[in-house]
């Protein structure tokens, strides 16, 4: 399953307002692993950049104005994309933007039933507790220690962490997946294929009674000296 982790920065917060987006950043991953495959684009909004944006990202008009135009780089987004699944933090702000952009430029929009919501995932794990992008890099220990400002491709990258501990633990079907070159699967995560679990930590409690093993004893007692649980391997 090929799956797209994307960010972006914007002017602001309504493309109905003629806002616009500066910059994408994507991270690419398949059955759940980076594949090392990433989408960076910075972009020109045509406009200037208001000052509360500007203290969100850093990037500003001089660094802009330069950067190629949306419809200029549209197209090569949609090929990078392809048929994946997005996932997105707060995926209703990126894809309003998104799709206002496509429009824009004469080429097809994204289904939002394209984007899988980490924000609304983390609301329904841990209701009531914080679901921004930091808070959960607390929660799951990923490092965002570089994250001085925003920026979608360093987002993006966090987010992949984020969103693997939020499936259920970073590779949860690493052993399982079916149909996956092995070898791809160690190129991709760093890992041999031939990977093996770690011991635990901390060893399980026994499951047994205290009335159990009481009873297996006496039921061992009476097979006398000869019995098999008395010899030792």
């Amino acid at each position: 399953m090929r799956e797209i982790v994307l960010d972006t920065e914007t002017t602001g917060f309504e493309p109905s307002e003629g806002h616009r987006i500066v910059e994408i950043g994507a991270v690419e991953l398949f059955n759940h692993l980076p594949t090392g495959k990433t989408y960076h684009q910075y972009i020109n909004p045509e406009r200037p950049m208001p000052k509360e944006a500007f203290e969100v990202h850093g990037l500003g008009d001089d660094f802009l104005k330069d950067k190629p135009l949306f419809a200029a780089i549209g197209q090569a987004f949609l090929d990078f994309v392809g048929e994946a699944q997005l996932v997105i933090h707060n995926a209703a702000f990126d894809m309003k933007f998104l799709n206002f952009e496509l429009q824009r430029a004469g080429l097809p929009t994204l289904p939002n039933s394209r984007a899988t919501d980490t924000l609304l995932i983390a609301r329904r794990r841990f209701p009531g507790s914080p679901a921004s992008l930091d808070a959960l890099c607390r929660r799951f220990g990923v490092d965002n220690s570089a994250r001085e400002k925003h920026g979608a491709l360093l987002d993006s990258e966090i987010l992949a962490e984020v969103y693997l501990e939020l499936v259920g633990g970073r590779q949860p079907d690493f052993a399982l997946a079916t149909g996956v070159d092995k070898t791809r699967q160690a190129d991709a995560s760093g890992l041999q294929a031939d990977w093996r679990p770690r011991p635990r930590p901390v060893a399980l409690p026994p499951r047994l009674s205290e009335a159990e093993a009481a009873a297996h004893a006496a039921f061992v007692a009476k097979m006398g000296e000869a019995a098999l649980w008395l010899k030792r391997g």
